[in-house]
């Protein structure tokens, strides 16, 4: 069954066109290390919580936009490959790929997929 990379980020609205960049850039490499498929959504209607909320778990500050994205994988074994592999791409190192956004307030996660409709 497929595996499932997810990602919330603030960026700074500001940064859009960065972000974009930014995505067009890895998407390829995500593909060319084994993803399926790798998508980014940009923030529209993301309301404040009371408790918990996409802007309150990535702290998000005025004038920046919450995105998300996810990375679909055949498998856990062709993500762990994947992601190693990746890590490892000088395309990825800081100076060739820099972050648009505060990579600290990144929250980040791998999932088992466990129903597919």
């Amino acid at each position: 069954m497929t595996y499932i990379d997810s990602f919330v980020a603030p960026v700074p609205t500001a940064n859009r066109q960065a972000y974009i960049d930014h995505a067009a850039t890895i998407a390829p490499l995500f593909r060319e290390y084994g993803a399926l498929s790798y998508t980014e959504c940009w923030g529209d209607d993301i309301p404040d919580g009371e408790i918990t909320s996409f802007p309150r778990a990535v702290a998000c500050e005025p004038g920046e936009t919450v995105c998300f994205g996810w990375v679909v994988w055949p498998s856990r074994e062709v993500r762990d490959s994947g992601m190693r592999q990746m890590r490892e791409d000088e395309r990825m190192s800081p100076q060739n790929c820099p972050l648009p956004f505060d990579g600290r307030r990144l929250i980040f996660g791998g999932f088992e997929v466990i129903i597919e409709a």
